[in-house]
Protein backbone atom coordinates (compact mmCIF):
# COMPACT_ATOMS: atom_id res chain seq x y z
CA UNK A 1 0.00 0.00 0.00
CA UNK A 2 2.68 2.48 1.03
CA UNK A 3 4.73 1.80 -2.09
CA UNK A 4 2.04 3.40 -4.25
CA UNK A 5 2.30 6.76 -2.48
CA UNK A 6 3.53 9.50 -4.81
CA UNK A 7 4.91 6.85 -7.14
CA UNK A 8 2.50 7.05 -10.00
CA UNK A 9 1.35 10.65 -9.97
CA UNK A 10 2.52 14.13 -9.22
CA UNK A 11 0.75 15.58 -6.21
CA UNK A 12 0.19 19.31 -6.84
CA UNK A 13 1.62 21.77 -4.36
CA UNK A 14 -1.54 23.64 -3.49
CA UNK A 15 -1.49 27.31 -2.65
CA UNK A 16 -3.76 26.63 0.30
CA UNK A 17 -0.92 24.84 2.04
CA UNK A 18 1.54 27.61 1.25
CA UNK A 19 1.70 28.70 4.87
CA UNK A 20 1.26 26.51 7.88
CA UNK A 21 2.02 26.56 11.57
CA UNK A 22 3.74 23.77 13.42
CA UNK A 23 1.99 24.85 16.60
CA UNK A 24 -1.31 26.59 16.35
CA UNK A 25 -1.49 28.37 19.68
CA UNK A 26 0.71 29.59 22.49
CA UNK A 27 0.29 27.65 25.71
CA UNK A 28 -0.14 29.56 28.95
CA UNK A 29 -0.53 28.76 32.61
CA UNK A 30 -2.18 30.91 35.27
CA UNK A 31 -1.32 30.96 38.97
CA UNK A 32 -3.60 32.45 41.67
CA UNK A 33 -1.74 33.96 44.66
CA UNK A 34 -3.70 33.85 47.95
CA UNK A 35 -3.10 35.38 51.41
CA UNK A 36 -3.49 33.51 54.72
CA UNK A 37 -7.26 34.05 54.63
CA UNK A 38 -7.53 32.64 51.11
CA UNK A 39 -8.18 36.10 49.69
CA UNK A 40 -6.91 36.67 46.20
CA UNK A 41 -3.88 38.92 46.00
CA UNK A 42 -2.88 38.75 42.33
CA UNK A 43 -2.90 36.49 39.32
CA UNK A 44 0.27 35.71 37.36
CA UNK A 45 0.36 34.32 33.86
CA UNK A 46 3.35 32.74 32.15
CA UNK A 47 3.30 32.25 28.39
CA UNK A 48 5.45 29.94 26.32
CA UNK A 49 7.24 30.98 23.16
CA UNK A 50 5.20 32.11 20.19
CA UNK A 51 4.42 29.41 17.60
CA UNK A 52 6.83 28.50 14.85
CA UNK A 53 5.45 29.73 11.54
CA UNK A 54 6.53 28.11 8.28
CA UNK A 55 5.97 29.72 4.88
CA UNK A 56 6.38 27.80 1.63
CA UNK A 57 5.92 24.26 0.43
CA UNK A 58 8.62 23.01 0.81
CA UNK A 59 9.45 25.19 3.81
CA UNK A 60 11.39 28.29 2.75
CA UNK A 61 10.93 30.98 5.39
CA UNK A 62 10.61 30.10 9.07
CA UNK A 63 9.85 32.37 11.99
CA UNK A 64 10.93 30.66 15.21
CA UNK A 65 10.79 33.34 17.92
CA UNK A 66 13.10 32.79 20.88
CA UNK A 67 14.23 29.35 19.74
CA UNK A 68 17.71 27.89 19.97
CA UNK A 69 18.80 26.77 16.50
CA UNK A 70 21.07 23.74 16.18
CA UNK A 71 22.76 22.96 12.85
CA UNK A 72 24.23 19.56 11.96
CA UNK A 73 26.29 18.91 8.84
CA UNK A 74 26.65 16.00 6.42
CA UNK A 75 25.81 12.55 7.84
CA UNK A 76 26.40 10.25 4.83
CA UNK A 77 24.64 7.11 6.01
CA UNK A 78 26.37 6.80 9.40
CA UNK A 79 23.57 6.31 11.93
CA UNK A 80 25.92 5.89 14.90
CA UNK A 81 27.65 9.21 14.24
CA UNK A 82 24.32 10.87 13.46
CA UNK A 83 22.99 9.81 16.86
CA UNK A 84 26.16 11.10 18.53
CA UNK A 85 25.76 14.48 16.85
CA UNK A 86 22.10 14.72 17.88
CA UNK A 87 22.93 13.76 21.46
CA UNK A 88 25.66 16.40 21.57
CA UNK A 89 23.09 18.89 20.28
CA UNK A 90 20.82 17.92 23.16
CA UNK A 91 17.89 16.89 20.98
CA UNK A 92 18.13 13.08 21.17
CA UNK A 93 17.90 10.87 24.23
CA UNK A 94 20.99 8.80 24.99
CA UNK A 95 19.04 5.76 26.22
CA UNK A 96 18.52 4.25 22.77
CA UNK A 97 14.81 5.16 22.71
CA UNK A 98 15.29 7.87 20.04
CA UNK A 99 13.23 10.41 21.96
CA UNK A 100 13.23 14.13 21.21
CA UNK A 101 14.83 15.98 24.13
CA UNK A 102 15.18 19.37 22.45
CA UNK A 103 11.98 20.92 23.77
CA UNK A 104 11.11 23.98 21.68
CA UNK A 105 14.48 24.07 19.91
CA UNK A 106 14.88 23.96 16.13
CA UNK A 107 17.20 21.38 14.54
CA UNK A 108 18.45 21.87 10.98
CA UNK A 109 20.33 19.16 9.08
CA UNK A 110 22.36 20.54 6.16
CA UNK A 111 21.93 17.68 3.65
CA UNK A 112 24.00 14.78 2.29
CA UNK A 113 22.35 12.09 4.37
CA UNK A 114 22.67 9.77 1.37
CA UNK A 115 25.69 7.82 0.03
CA UNK A 116 28.96 6.58 1.60
CA UNK A 117 27.14 4.70 4.40
CA UNK A 118 24.71 1.86 5.02
CA UNK A 119 22.00 3.51 7.16
CA UNK A 120 20.76 6.29 4.89
CA UNK A 121 17.04 5.52 5.07
CA UNK A 122 17.32 4.84 8.81
CA UNK A 123 18.66 8.38 9.34
CA UNK A 124 15.83 9.82 7.23
CA UNK A 125 13.42 7.77 9.34
CA UNK A 126 14.95 9.00 12.60
CA UNK A 127 14.74 12.65 11.58
CA UNK A 128 11.11 12.24 10.48
CA UNK A 129 10.29 10.68 13.86
CA UNK A 130 12.10 13.44 15.74
CA UNK A 131 10.25 16.11 13.77
CA UNK A 132 6.91 14.61 14.76
CA UNK A 133 7.95 14.54 18.40
CA UNK A 134 9.47 18.04 18.23
CA UNK A 135 6.26 19.56 16.85
CA UNK A 136 4.36 18.21 19.82
CA UNK A 137 6.79 20.06 22.10
CA UNK A 138 6.75 23.33 20.18
CA UNK A 139 10.03 22.65 18.35
CA UNK A 140 10.85 21.54 14.82
CA UNK A 141 13.27 19.56 12.67
CA UNK A 142 14.19 20.74 9.18
CA UNK A 143 16.36 19.19 6.49
CA UNK A 144 17.82 20.78 3.39
CA UNK A 145 18.68 18.59 0.43
CA UNK A 146 22.30 18.32 -0.66
CA UNK A 147 24.01 17.27 -3.87
CA UNK A 148 23.94 13.59 -2.91
CA UNK A 149 20.17 13.72 -2.53
CA UNK A 150 19.74 15.24 -5.99
CA UNK A 151 22.29 12.84 -7.48
CA UNK A 152 20.32 9.83 -6.27
CA UNK A 153 17.08 11.22 -7.69
CA UNK A 154 18.93 11.59 -10.99
CA UNK A 155 19.93 7.90 -10.75
CA UNK A 156 23.61 8.59 -10.02
CA UNK A 157 24.55 5.87 -7.54
CA UNK A 158 28.35 6.10 -7.88
CA UNK A 159 28.84 6.89 -4.20
CA UNK A 160 26.30 4.46 -2.76
CA UNK A 161 27.68 1.99 -0.24
CA UNK A 162 27.10 -1.76 -0.67
CA UNK A 163 25.25 -1.70 2.64
CA UNK A 164 23.14 1.16 1.30
CA UNK A 165 21.97 -1.03 -1.58
CA UNK A 166 21.12 -3.77 0.94
CA UNK A 167 19.08 -1.30 2.97
CA UNK A 168 17.14 -0.28 -0.15
CA UNK A 169 16.29 -3.93 -0.88
CA UNK A 170 15.15 -4.52 2.68
CA UNK A 171 13.15 -1.29 2.79
CA UNK A 172 11.33 -1.98 -0.47
CA UNK A 173 10.32 -5.43 0.76
CA UNK A 174 9.27 -3.95 4.10
CA UNK A 175 6.96 -1.29 2.67
CA UNK A 176 5.51 -3.69 0.09
CA UNK A 177 4.37 -6.08 2.80
CA UNK A 178 3.14 -3.52 5.33
CA UNK A 179 -0.48 -2.40 5.65
CA UNK A 180 0.27 0.55 7.91
CA UNK A 181 0.07 4.18 6.88
CA UNK A 182 3.18 5.76 5.39
CA UNK A 183 4.21 7.79 8.43
CA UNK A 184 4.00 4.77 10.72
CA UNK A 185 5.97 2.67 8.26
CA UNK A 186 8.63 5.29 7.68
CA UNK A 187 9.20 6.42 11.25
CA UNK A 188 9.37 2.78 12.36
CA UNK A 189 12.08 1.87 9.86
CA UNK A 190 14.97 3.01 12.05
CA UNK A 191 14.11 0.20 14.50
CA UNK A 192 13.17 -2.39 11.88
CA UNK A 193 16.35 -1.84 9.89
CA UNK A 194 18.57 -2.52 12.89
CA UNK A 195 17.02 -5.96 13.34
CA UNK A 196 17.17 -6.77 9.62
CA UNK A 197 20.80 -5.70 9.43
CA UNK A 198 21.63 -7.92 12.38
CA UNK A 199 19.84 -10.88 10.77
CA UNK A 200 21.61 -10.24 7.48
CA UNK A 201 25.01 -10.18 9.14
CA UNK A 202 24.28 -13.51 10.85
CA UNK A 203 22.97 -15.16 7.69
CA UNK A 204 25.15 -17.77 5.99
CA UNK A 205 23.76 -16.52 2.66
CA UNK A 206 25.28 -13.08 3.15
CA UNK A 207 28.24 -13.04 0.76
CA UNK A 208 29.19 -9.43 1.16
CA UNK A 209 29.60 -6.81 -1.58
CA UNK A 210 30.65 -9.36 -4.23
CA UNK A 211 27.26 -11.05 -4.40
CA UNK A 212 26.36 -9.73 -7.85
CA UNK A 213 22.76 -10.95 -7.76
CA UNK A 214 22.23 -9.26 -4.42
CA UNK A 215 23.88 -6.09 -5.71
CA UNK A 216 21.67 -6.04 -8.82
CA UNK A 217 18.62 -6.41 -6.61
CA UNK A 218 19.82 -3.51 -4.51
CA UNK A 219 20.42 -1.27 -7.54
CA UNK A 220 16.91 -1.98 -8.85
CA UNK A 221 15.39 -1.28 -5.43
CA UNK A 222 17.34 1.97 -5.09
CA UNK A 223 16.21 3.08 -8.54
CA UNK A 224 12.56 2.37 -7.72
CA UNK A 225 12.77 4.25 -4.42
CA UNK A 226 14.71 7.32 -5.52
CA UNK A 227 13.65 7.90 -9.14
CA UNK A 228 11.43 10.97 -9.65
CA UNK A 229 8.03 10.01 -8.27
CA UNK A 230 9.55 7.18 -6.22
CA UNK A 231 8.49 7.00 -2.61
CA UNK A 232 11.82 8.21 -1.21
CA UNK A 233 12.17 10.88 -3.88
CA UNK A 234 8.79 12.12 -2.69
CA UNK A 235 10.05 12.05 0.87
CA UNK A 236 13.05 14.17 -0.15
CA UNK A 237 10.73 16.53 -2.04
CA UNK A 238 9.29 17.65 1.29
CA UNK A 239 12.58 19.39 2.04
CA UNK A 240 14.00 22.59 0.52
CA UNK A 241 17.42 23.30 -0.93
CA UNK A 242 17.55 26.62 0.89
CA UNK A 243 15.89 27.60 4.14
CA UNK A 244 15.80 30.92 6.00
CA UNK A 245 15.16 30.66 9.72
CA UNK A 246 14.87 33.99 11.49
CA UNK A 247 17.96 35.96 10.43
CA UNK A 248 19.96 32.95 9.21
CA UNK A 249 20.00 31.18 5.87
CA UNK A 250 20.84 27.49 5.54
CA UNK A 251 21.81 25.55 2.42
CA UNK A 252 24.12 22.70 1.49
CA UNK A 253 26.66 24.32 -0.81
CA UNK A 254 26.13 28.06 -0.81
CA UNK A 255 23.66 30.72 -1.91
CA UNK A 256 24.66 33.30 -4.52
CA UNK A 257 23.03 36.57 -5.65
CA UNK A 258 21.55 35.05 -8.82
CA UNK A 259 19.91 32.32 -6.73
CA UNK A 260 18.18 34.98 -4.64
CA UNK A 261 17.13 36.83 -7.80
CA UNK A 262 15.61 33.59 -9.13
CA UNK A 263 13.48 33.38 -5.97
CA UNK A 264 14.00 31.05 -3.01
CA UNK A 265 10.43 29.73 -2.91
CA UNK A 266 10.43 29.31 -6.68
CA UNK A 267 13.69 27.37 -6.57
CA UNK A 268 12.53 25.09 -3.75
CA UNK A 269 9.26 24.42 -5.53
CA UNK A 270 10.99 23.62 -8.83
CA UNK A 271 13.26 21.05 -7.17
CA UNK A 272 10.36 19.56 -5.23
CA UNK A 273 8.18 19.19 -8.32
CA UNK A 274 11.03 17.61 -10.26
CA UNK A 275 11.51 15.04 -7.48
CA UNK A 276 7.80 14.26 -7.31
CA UNK A 277 7.07 13.93 -11.01
CA UNK A 278 7.31 10.30 -12.26
CA UNK A 279 7.20 11.56 -15.85
CA UNK A 280 10.04 14.04 -15.55
CA UNK A 281 11.83 12.75 -18.64
CA UNK A 282 8.69 13.02 -20.75
CA UNK A 283 7.15 16.20 -19.35
CA UNK A 284 7.73 19.89 -19.66
CA UNK A 285 9.40 19.96 -16.23
CA UNK A 286 13.05 20.82 -16.61
CA UNK A 287 15.84 19.70 -14.33
CA UNK A 288 16.25 22.61 -11.87
CA UNK A 289 19.78 23.40 -13.05
CA UNK A 290 20.21 26.54 -10.96
CA UNK A 291 19.75 24.54 -7.77
CA UNK A 292 21.09 21.08 -8.57
CA UNK A 293 23.62 21.20 -11.40
CA UNK A 294 26.84 23.06 -12.07
CA UNK A 295 29.69 24.28 -9.90
CA UNK A 296 27.73 27.37 -8.85
CA UNK A 297 24.41 25.66 -8.09
CA UNK A 298 23.02 25.79 -4.55
CA UNK A 299 23.94 22.20 -3.70
CA UNK A 300 27.36 22.12 -5.44
CA UNK A 301 28.78 25.58 -4.74
CA UNK A 302 32.05 25.57 -2.74
CA UNK A 303 32.90 29.26 -3.07
CA UNK A 304 32.51 29.99 0.63
CA UNK A 305 34.21 26.80 1.82
CA UNK A 306 37.63 27.23 0.26
CA UNK A 307 40.43 27.79 2.74
CA UNK A 308 42.23 31.14 2.76
CA UNK A 309 45.58 29.76 1.51
CA UNK A 310 43.79 28.79 -1.71
CA UNK A 311 42.74 32.37 -2.35
CA UNK A 312 44.67 35.45 -3.31
CA UNK A 313 43.83 38.55 -1.26
CA UNK A 314 41.79 40.11 -4.04
CA UNK A 315 39.92 36.84 -4.57
CA UNK A 316 39.05 36.66 -0.87
CA UNK A 317 37.76 40.22 -1.04
CA UNK A 318 35.61 39.30 -4.04
CA UNK A 319 34.17 36.28 -2.24
CA UNK A 320 33.45 38.39 0.83
CA UNK A 321 31.70 40.95 -1.36
CA UNK A 322 29.58 38.27 -3.04
CA UNK A 323 28.63 36.84 0.35
CA UNK A 324 27.69 40.27 1.68
CA UNK A 325 25.59 40.99 -1.41
CA UNK A 326 23.80 37.65 -1.05
CA UNK A 327 23.02 38.14 2.62
CA UNK A 328 21.70 41.65 2.01
CA UNK A 329 19.52 40.40 -0.83
CA UNK A 330 17.97 37.66 1.30
CA UNK A 331 17.80 39.75 4.46
CA UNK A 332 20.04 37.51 6.57
CA UNK A 333 22.85 38.12 9.04
CA UNK A 334 24.79 34.95 8.25
CA UNK A 335 24.76 31.73 6.20
CA UNK A 336 25.36 28.13 7.27
CA UNK A 337 26.59 25.52 4.77
CA UNK A 338 27.79 21.92 4.63
CA UNK A 339 29.18 20.06 1.60
CA UNK A 340 32.93 20.58 2.08
CA UNK A 341 34.55 18.68 5.00
CA UNK A 342 36.35 21.00 7.38
CA UNK A 343 39.38 19.23 8.83
CA UNK A 344 39.65 21.83 11.60
CA UNK A 345 36.03 21.33 12.62
CA UNK A 346 33.07 23.68 12.43
CA UNK A 347 34.36 27.17 11.73
CA UNK A 348 33.41 30.58 10.39
CA UNK A 349 34.91 32.96 7.85
CA UNK A 350 34.47 36.49 6.46
CA UNK A 351 33.75 38.05 9.87
CA UNK A 352 31.68 34.99 10.70
CA UNK A 353 29.17 35.75 7.96
CA UNK A 354 29.56 32.15 6.79
CA UNK A 355 29.67 29.05 8.99
CA UNK A 356 30.93 25.72 7.59
CA UNK A 357 29.49 22.76 9.54
CA UNK A 358 30.47 19.67 7.54
CA UNK A 359 33.16 18.00 9.66
CA UNK A 360 33.20 14.72 7.70
CA UNK A 361 31.84 12.79 10.68
CA UNK A 362 30.67 9.77 8.69
CA UNK A 363 32.93 6.71 8.73
CA UNK A 364 32.60 6.85 4.94
CA UNK A 365 34.30 10.26 4.88
CA UNK A 366 36.72 11.27 7.67
CA UNK A 367 35.13 9.50 10.64
CA UNK A 368 35.78 12.66 12.63
CA UNK A 369 34.31 13.75 15.93
CA UNK A 370 30.76 15.11 15.53
CA UNK A 371 30.30 18.83 16.09
CA UNK A 372 27.21 21.04 16.14
CA UNK A 373 26.61 24.75 15.59
CA UNK A 374 24.37 26.36 18.20
CA UNK A 375 22.66 29.71 17.59
CA UNK A 376 20.98 31.55 20.46
CA UNK A 377 19.75 35.12 20.07
CA UNK A 378 21.96 35.53 16.99
CA UNK A 379 25.03 34.38 18.91
CA UNK A 380 26.74 31.33 17.41
CA UNK A 381 29.09 28.86 19.02
CA UNK A 382 30.43 25.37 18.33
CA UNK A 383 29.44 22.41 20.51
CA UNK A 384 31.97 19.56 20.48
CA UNK A 385 30.71 17.54 23.43
CA UNK A 386 27.67 17.34 25.68
CA UNK A 387 29.69 19.16 28.33
CA UNK A 388 30.03 22.16 26.02
CA UNK A 389 26.28 22.74 26.16
CA UNK A 390 26.61 23.81 29.78
CA UNK A 391 29.78 25.89 29.48
CA UNK A 392 30.34 29.41 28.25
CA UNK A 393 32.19 29.07 24.97
CA UNK A 394 33.44 31.93 22.88
CA UNK A 395 30.57 33.00 20.66
CA UNK A 396 30.19 35.18 17.61
CA UNK A 397 27.49 37.79 18.08
CA UNK A 398 25.43 39.42 15.30
CA UNK A 399 23.80 42.78 15.73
Amino acid sequence: MASSLCMNSLVPLSSSSHSRNFTQTSLSSTSLILDNNNNSLRTTTSTTLKPIVVVGNPPTFVSAPGRTILAVGDLHGDLKQARSALEIAGVLSSDGQDLWTGGENVLIQLGDILDRGEDEIAILSLLRSLNKQAKAKGGAVFQVNGNHETMNVEGDFRYADSGGFDECSDFLEYISSSEDDWETIFTGWVDVSAKLKEDRTMSTNHWGPWNLVKRQKGVIARSILFRPGGILACELSRHPVVLKVNDWVFCHGGLLPHHVAHGLERMNKEVSEWMRDPNTNDSTLQLPFIATRGYDSVVWNRLYSRDSPDLMDYEAEQVSSILEETLQAVGAKAMVVGHTPQTIGVNCKYNCSIWRVDVGMSSGVLNSRPEVLEIIDNKARVIRSERDRYSELQAAAYT
